[in-house]
């Protein structure tokens, strides 16, 4: 399986951005749980990470025909974004949305995902662990 994992805006700034609700993992320690997970599932996977809407869209974009299937935390694009939610539709890949904090619990204005319409599933509020538990329901169902 090909996997590719895609990190929204700001996510770079883990460990410094927020840690009450964030953590205090940075992002490399994010690339390392990831790619760890993956060797272990035997699971090829591309880690991105842009704060640019439109360089997501080109990710995705660039993800049809050349991978198996998306880990998407879309960051703040998750309510903003359609032309994500457009890219997600129109490449038709199998797709979860990962949020590090639980969203539901959050501002008002982050109660809708525009990305998590086009995914067949979202796991929130489990920190670095809503990756390794996406990883593996993509794993398992492919």
């Amino acid at each position: 399986m090909k996997l590719l994992v895609i990190n929204g805006p700001n996510l770079n700034l883990l460990g410094i951005r927020e840690p009450d609700i964030y953590g205090k993992q940075d992002y490399p320690d994010l690339v390392r749980l990831i790619e760890a997970t993956c060797l272990e599932l035997g699971v090829n996977v591309e880690i991105f990470q842009s704060n640019h809407e439109g360089a997501i869209v080109d990710k995705i974009q660039a993800a049809y025909g050349a991978m198996d299937a998306i880990v998407i935390n879309p960051a703040a694009y998750t309510h903003t974004s359609v032309a994500i939610l457009d890219a997600l539709k129109a490449v038709g890949l199998p797709a979860v949305e990962v949020h590090l904090s639980d969203v539901r619990s959050r501002d008002d204005f982050r109660q809708i995902s525009y990305a998590g319409m086009a995914c067949e599933k979202t796991i929130m509020g489990k920190g670095f662990q809503g990756y390794v538990e996406a990883i593996r329901y993509l794993a398992q169902k492919l």
